[in-house]
């Protein structure tokens, strides 16, 4: 029998929640890391690069242009691949299985030595995240890798090197999601259900960015936030953060390498 409705929707939120102080505690030193390595190319002059295929690219949209955010994080798109946006929705699925395609990617992006690129996979087993980990680190940038690392042991990679973006990464942000990402169960329904990856790594990411920021400011650089354009005066900010720092923010103006 089904459970009753509010019971489900309570052992959703008791899951998420189990989740997400599973990472606060056992991830704070690779979120400190992550955000440190932020903060350096920041202050380097670097820029930060955020990449996700299919229903991954919903966390590394979360961190750009957003409200509360900082302005210098931008979006590496891979077409056909970055979200569900296409038709048949399974293209993006059979791109993540694509060899080369990271490499033509990185060579056409404004992605250069020095920057940081985060690569977020819920199973970093597809060939197009761990190459794009691969191919970004042999340009000399810094790669954080949000991924879960029970994939490594519980499915095989298909990568030709038979890795898996874990270990393919500067720093690894290990989102504890299990295999499958189905955090209920039901004698009635016939699969697994309420996934949690997204609640878990969006978490993360912002976690990142929020540690950055304050990095950032312990430095004395006072950190490019945007503000939200529905509060007074929002607009007018956001546009002399974007105007200040054009020449690293390329989800407004044209990409210059």
């Amino acid at each position: 029998m089904t459970e009753p409705l509010a019971d489900l929707a309570d052992r959703y939120f008791d899951a998420a929640i189990a989740l997400l102080r599973r990472v606060r505690d056992e991830e704070g030193a690779a979120v400190r890391a992550a955000a440190t390595a932020v903060a350096d190319a920041v202050a380097a002059g670097g820029r930060v690069f955020t990449f996700g295929a299919g229903h991954s690219s919903l966390p590394a949209q979360d961190v750009v242009y957003r409200a509360g955010g900082l302005a210098l994080v931008n979006l590496l798109p891979v077409p056909g691949a970055t979200g569900v946006d296409v038709v048949p929705a399974t293209l993006g699925s059979a791109l993540e299985r694509v060899e080369g395609l990271a490499g033509v990617v990185l060579e056409t992006s404004p992605v250069r030595a020095g920057d940081v690129l985060f690569v977020i996979s819920l199973s970093g087993r597809n060939t197009l995240p761990v190459e794009m980990a691969r191919r970004a680190r042999a340009l000399g940038v810094t790669v954080i890798g949000v991924t879960s690392v029970a994939y490594a042991k519980e499915t095989r990679s298909r990568h030709a090197s038979g890795t898996y973006l874990k270990d393919n990464c500067d720093i690894v942000l290990d989102s504890k999601i299990a295999v499958g990402d189905a955090e209920l169960t039901d004698d009635a329904i016939p699969a697994p259900f309420g996934p949690a990856s997204t609640v878990v790594t969006s978490a993360l990411m912002q976690a990142v960015v929020a540690t950055a920021a304050s990095d950032l400011a312990a430095r004395g650089i006072t950190p490019p936030m945007i503000r939200s354009g529905n509060v007074d005066g929002g607009h007018e900010w956001n546009a002399q953060v974007f105007e200040e720092h054009r020449d690293r923010i390329f989800f407004r103006h044209s990409a210059r390498r």
